[in-house]
């Protein structure tokens, strides 16, 4: 594993941006996709994984259920991937993980949880050009067909049920896409989805096989504060990636939590010294 415990802002920084320069395009454009863990112990288990029990057979009854009671008008088209881009995005269980585009987003969900301050957090990035090098070849065909490094649920139409996605290849493979645009709060966290052929492995177990797709930056505890002012002050907190009251008030409770709270708090949790 690529992993990397990094000591302050500026080398974070440099390890989030590493290979975005693109000389065939003369452009800065990182391929990876980005993952922020407040706990860098915390795998990559989807929330169907995390169900535990004989969870891989309720995906279907999970899904089939949320279908026949959500709205029929939320979605735009009746795909599979319109059905399961709309229940992640509304807390069902399900194979996908949430990622996104951006570094700063990706160190929001790292330094947000006041509980976690005193635990080192995470940043898993992931070379989505590289993962799909292990794609099967209509998948490959698809993206090379569209001139894309992700796929779009309109690209990935023609495999109308889950089943078929994973009998596409004997190995197992992950794919990424973007879901579409359902609310602000999709596209302010720039998001992005995977979506695993083998619901019964986890993300990080597929990364541990392809170890050159990814890496996965430490963030000491003692630098978070100064990564959340610092995320503060360029406007990437709740009232922003969640749009409405909810998001306000959360921003709003962690920017007034007492400092000495919590600083207390982290002292209490030190281990004794022998």
């Amino acid at each position: 594993m690529d992993e990397v415990r990094v000591s302050s802002w500026n080398e974070l920084l440099e390890c989030l941006y590493e290979d975005a320069w693109m000389p065939h395009i003369q452009r800065f454009r990182s391929p990876y996709a980005f993952r922020g863990l407040p706990n860098a112990s915390f795998t990559l288990k989807t929330s169907l994984m995390q169900l535990g029990g004989d969870y891989a057979q309720l995906e279907g009854h999970l899904l089939r259920n949320f279908k026949k009671y959500a709205h029929r008008d939320v979605v735009e088209q009746d795909s599979i991937w319109h059905w399961l881009s709309l229940a992640q995005h509304h807390g069902l269980p399900t194979r996908l993980l949430d990622w996104t585009f951006s570094p700063f987003v990706a160190l929001h969900f790292a330094t947000a949880t006041i509980e976690c301050l005193q635990q080192d957090g995470a940043i898993w990035t992931v070379n989505y050009k590289k993962a799909h090098d292990a794609l099967p070849y209509s998948l490959k065909a698809k993206l090379a067909g569209e001139g894309a490094d992700v796929f779009t649920v309109e690209m990935l139409e023609s495999i109308k049920t889950l089943r078929e996605f994973d009998d596409l290849a004997p190995d197992t493979f992950i794919a990424f896409f973007e879901p579409p645009s359902l609310d602000d709060r999709i596209v302010n966290q720039y998001a992005l989805f995977s979506v695993i052929s083998n619901p019964c492995v986890a993300v990080n177990e597929w990364l541990d096989q392809n170890p050159d797709t990814y890496r996965k930056i430490i963030i000491p505890a003692d630098i978070k504060w100064e990564i959340r002012d610092k995320l503060d002050q360029a406007n990437i907190n709740e009232r922003v990636l969640f749009p409405g009251l909810d998001g306000l008030s959360l921003w709003l409770k962690r920017q007034y939590y007492p400092l000495k709270q919590v600083t207390e708090t982290l002292q209490n949790e030190q281990p004794q010294q022998p």
